[in-house]
C-alpha cells in the first residue's frame, strides 16, 4: 500500500481532518479553514503537524507577510491526497451501502485494534461533561453497566467525540480493584459487577483474576496473594471491580 493511500485511510477515520484539508485548499487560511472544519486553531495545527509528519513531507504550506498577512495552501502532494480521499470515500459509500456490513466493518475495526492494556471494552459514548480543561465522558456497555473517562478536551476533540460515538475503553489490570458486591458505593470510581471466572495463582507476583460481567465481557484483574482471603474468590462468586475514571484510555475503532 502506498504512503498517500495510507494517508488517506488515516484521514478517512477522522472526518475533521478531511473536512480541514478542503476548507484550507478553498479559503487560503488555517484560521479560517479550521473555524469551518468545527476545530480550534491549535487542534487544526496539531491534525496538519500530525499528517506531515506521517507524510514526511508538507501537505500544507504557509506563507507569511503580504496584502493578506499571509495564508496558506495545499501542496502538491496534498491536494493529490485530498482527491485520493474522494475517491475513496465514493468507494467506502458503496461498501457501507448495507447497515449489516457497515457493523461488521465497526466490529473487525474493534479486533484489530493493538495495546498492552489487558482490560479492553466495547462501547458508545452516552454523554460529554465539561469539567475544566478536562472531560468526561461516560460509556454505555450495554447490558445496564456503563463506565466513565476522564480525558482532556485535545483528547476528546483529537479522537472527535460525539454522543452516539463508538469507542474502546482500555485500562490496566493493575488498576483494578474487587470488592464485595455488599460494598458502600463510591460515586468517584466506575464500579462493574461480574462474577469470578478463573483465578491463576502465580507464586512469583500477583494472582490473576479473572472477571465475566454480566455482558459477557471479561476483566483481568491483578491481586497480591496476601490480600485474597479478605475476598470471596472461588468461581462464580459475585464480585465488584472498580478503578477510577482517570485510569481509562480511549480509543476509536479503525
Amino acid at each position: 500500500m502506498s504512503l498517500l493511500s495510507t494517508l488517506a485511510q488515516h484521514i478517512a477515520r477522522r472526518p475533521q481532518r478531511i473536512a480541514l484539508l478542503q476548507q484550507i485548499a478553498e479559503q487560503g487560511s488555517i484560521t479560517a479553514a479550521a473555524k469551518a472544519a468545527g476545530l480550534s486553531y491549535k487542534t487544526a495545527w496539531d491534525a496538519i503537524d500530525e499528517l506531515n509528519n506521517l507524510a514526511g513531507q508538507a501537505l500544507v504550506e504557509r506563507s507569511v507577510g503580504g496584502k493578506g498577512g499571509g495564508g496558506a495552501r495545499l501542496s502538491p502532494t496534498g491536494e493529490r491526497l485530498l482527491q485520493l480521499y474522494q475517491r475513496l470515500e465514493a468507494l467506502q459509500a458503496q461498501l457501507f451501502s448495507a447497515a449489516e456490513l457497515e457493523g461488521d466493518m465497526q466490529l473487525l475495526g474493534r479486533l484489530m485494534l493493538r495495546t498492552s492494556a489487558r482490560n479492553q471494552l466495547g462501547g458508545q459514548v452516552r454523554a460529554i461533561t465539561a469539567q475544566g480543561r478536562n472531560d468526561l465522558i461516560v460509556i454505555d456497555l450495554g447490558g445496564g453497566q456503563h463506565i466513565q473517562a476522564q480525558i482532556t478536551r485535545d483528547s476528546t476533540e483529537q479522537l472527535e467525540l460525539l454522543p452516539g460515538s463508538q469507542v474502546i475503553a482500555l485500562f490496566k489490570a493493575g488498576t483494578l480493584h474487587l470488592a464485595p458486591v455488599d460494598s458502600p458505593p463510591d460515586a468517584q470510581l466506575n464500579q462493574l459487577q461480574g462474577h469470578i471466572e478463573q483465578v491463576l495463582e502465580d507464586a512469583d507476583g500477583p494472582d490473576e483474576i479473572r472477571i465475566t460481567l454480566r455482558t459477557g465481557q471479561t476483566l483481568c484483574a491483578l491481586l497480591p496473594h496476601d490480600t485474597r482471603p479478605a475476598l470471596d474468590l472461588a468461581p462464580g462468586s459475585p464480585v465488584l471491580a472498580r478503578f477510577s475514571p482517570a485510569q481509562v484510555l480511549l480509543g476509536v475503532p479503525t
